[in-house]
């Protein structure tokens, strides 16, 4: 049954995401970041990281290679809710365990499915 709501949630996201993206409640203009920071959490020791990254660069934590592509913010409000397209690897693996936008106000909304690390989005840097 979860394997079944896993996969549901797998398939649903983009497209929730995307319907999110294209039809914001109230219009608002948004600013891309020359960067951004990402929080890294290693479940099993309970460490937390903060990742500074500017756009387009690529970063290791642990055996994740993570790009982020590019960061928004609102444009009126800075440290409002931002957002991060995201591309994630594990060294080992073929393909993307990640690759997609990513919500600082809701995580969960696109996660990454890790059984060892979790990667959320923080906030763009504004300069």
């Amino acid at each position: 049954m979860t394997a079944c709501l896993a996969a549901l949630k797998r398939a649903l996201m983009p497209l929730i995401c995307a319907f999110i993206l294209a039809f914001p409640l109230s219009a608002q203009e948004v600013t891309n970041g020359p960067g951004g920071v990402l929080r890294a959490l290693d479940k099993t020791s309970g460490q937390t990281v903060d990742i500074e990254f500017r756009a387009g660069e690529a970063r290791s934590y642990g055996p994740l290679e993570i790009v982020m592509r590019e960061c928004r913010y609102p444009t009126a409000n800075p440290s409002g809710n931002a957002f991060a397209s995201l591309q994630i690897s594990e060294r080992g693996k073929d393909g993307h365990i990640f690759s997609g936008w990513m919500i600082a106000s809701a995580p969960a909304l696109s996660a990454l499915e890790h059984q060892r690390y979790d990667v959320w989005v923080i906030r763009c840097n504004t300069a």
